[in-house]
This record gives C-alpha cells, structure tokens and sequence, in this order.
C-alpha cells in the first residue's frame, strides 16, 4: 500500500502555474517565479493594475524521492500558461502607514504536452483554465531615505479556489478540485538608488479533495501537505529604464499527504531555481519583466527550465 500511494504521488497531480506551472505532482498552484524584482511595492501607488504572464515550462525529468528520474521511457512535459492579475490598490488606510488592497489571478494553460512514451498510458494531461486566486492585501508605504525609497513591503493573504477544469480521469489538471491558503510577505530593500533585493515567502495549507485522482483508487478524500515556497531576486539599475539582475526560487513540502486521514510517507515535495532576469520600464506606468530559471535538487516533481514574460501597466 504504501509503494503504490508514492508511485501515486508522481501520477495523480494538479497544475501548477508559477508561477503559475502545470505539473505532474500533488502540491497546488504556487508563485514559483512568477514574481521578481521590486516585488515589495506597486511601481505607481494607488489606482488599477493589469499584469499579464507569459511562461513556458519544459522538463524531461520527473523525479522521485530519491532525486532519481521516475524509470518511463520518456518523461517529456511541456506547457504554456497565461495569468491574468488585475489589482486595486486603494486609498482606504490602514493606521498611518498603509493602505488597502485587492488581487485577482486567473491562469490558463493553452498548451499542455506530455510523453510518457507509453502512449500516455501512465501519465494523462489536459490544459484549459485553472483555480482562481483571490488576495485581500496591505501595502505599507515606503520607508524613505536621503537619496530615495529604502524599503518596502506587503502582506496578502490569497486564497486559491477550485473553480478551475479538473477531471479525476486524468493525471494533470488545471483545477486543483481544493481550496488552499497561501499567504504572503513581500519585502524590497533599496541598497542605494540603483541595487535592491527583493523576496516574497509563503506559507501553503491545503484542504482536501473530495473526489481524488483515479490512481488513489477508491479512496474517499486526499489533502496535499503544507510546504513553504519563496521567490528571491537581486537587480541593479544599469539605465534609469533598464535594470539587469539575478532571480531565483525555493519550495519546500514540510508535511505529509494524506489520503482517507493516513500519511503518506516519503512523498513530500522539494526544488529550488535561479537564473538572470531583466526589467525594462518605459514609463512609471508600463514595465516588462523577463526571467529565466533553471531548476535543480528536485524530488517528487519534475526538474526543468521555467521562462517567463511579465507586462505591468498602472491604469
């Protein structure tokens, strides 16, 4: 029983975008990259966002618990994601030196490629529209120094909700079929004018599913375990408009699944990615944002390279 619930682990999964990533594993939806530099703040205060992601993930390895690649004849996954955001940031205050505000994430997977060389006989994938995110945040106000903003930051608690396409039949879904909760806090810290860093960390907790994957067999419910993810960048501005950097993120699976309430043992999840990226602003309204990762130390998930086109406009 309990080697056939791992080897289920691999196989009965969710989409993942990441940011927003479509994947072959049991965690949720999570930010993994999606956001980078200057992440602590909103580029132009108050008023209406759009942000708009571009990515695509490819991997030929899914890996175990050991870190070892899964043994199918092949483990080809590629896909492509689009999310939405749109954001409000209001001028309702919270105490003296904060404000109010709103997100809204909708990801779709347009294309979802996966060979298991089995004729998809072990691995069944479709794409389609995914969980929408939904955060009520506070974003306090810069921390001034004598040559500009010194530091900035955002707490969020985002709730994803199982609105998103999942059919039990199949392997990778882009609904994850359970509600999750994946707060947030969002910090950048101005070195000197023109170097920052920045990180955002969640905390993930996931309620169950009630109509788990065909591969948990009769099973009456499963719930993913709780995980910390993290998203870190470095950038340094080499014009006023263009800023060169180096960007990164972590997770790490710190409970187990469960499955009709019994642990799975040796199934938790893990990887970590870096890479360079770059932000071009072309005004205080408009930026693009372009990021590159590739993963490394996988375990119970696929290993691959993650890219990334972000467009930010302030209405």
């Amino acid at each position: 029983m309990k080697n056939n619930v791992i080897k289920r682990g691999f196989l009965a999964g969710t989409v993942v975008m990441t940011a927003c990533a479509a994947q072959a594993y049991d965690l949720p939806t999570v930010n993994l990259g999606m956001t980078s530099f200057l992440d602590g703040g909103l580029p132009a205060g108050p008023g209406w966002y759009s942000q708009t992601y571009f990515q695509n993930y490819d991997s030929n390895k899914l890996m175990d618990n050991q870190g070892n690649k899964l043994p199918l004849p092949k483990t080809d996954l590629n896909y492509q994601v689009m999310v939405e955001q749109i954001s409000y940031m209001s001028n309702v205050r919270v105490g003296e030196h904060a404000a109010l505000g709103l997100n809204f994430l909708v990801p779709f997977v347009s294309k979802m490629d996966m060979d298991d060389g089995l004729n998809n006989a072990a691995i069944k994938a479709q794409g389609g529209f995914g969980d929408l995110m939904i955060g009520p945040f506070i974003q306090f106000d810069p921390v001034m120094g004598a040559n500009g903003p010194k530091f900035v930051q955002r707490v969020e608690f985002q709730v994803n909700l199982p609105t998103g396409k999942y059919d039990r039949e199949k392997n990778i879904n882009p609904g994850n079929n359970a509600v999750s909760l994946d707060p947030y806090w969002a910090a950048t810290y101005w070195f000197n004018p023109k170097w920052t860093a920045s990180t955002r960390i969640h905390y993930l907790y996931n309620f169950k599913n009630d109509d788990p994957n065909y591969t948990y067999g009769t099973a009456d419910d499963f719930q993913a375990g709780q995980a910390i993810h993290a998203n870190f960048a470095t950038d340094y501005a080499v014009t006023p408009q263009l800023r060169l950097g180096v960007n990164g993120y972590w997770l790490k699976q710190i409970t187990d699944n469960e499955v009709n309430g019994e642990k799975v043992k040796g199934a938790r999840e893990q990887v970590w990615a870096i890479g360079p990226g770059a932000m071009y602003s072309f005004s205080k309204n408009d930026h693009v944002v372009a990021n590159a990762y590739f993963e490394q130390d996988a375990k119970n998930r696929p290993e691959g390279t993650r890219l990334q086109v972000r467009y930010i406009h302030h209405f």
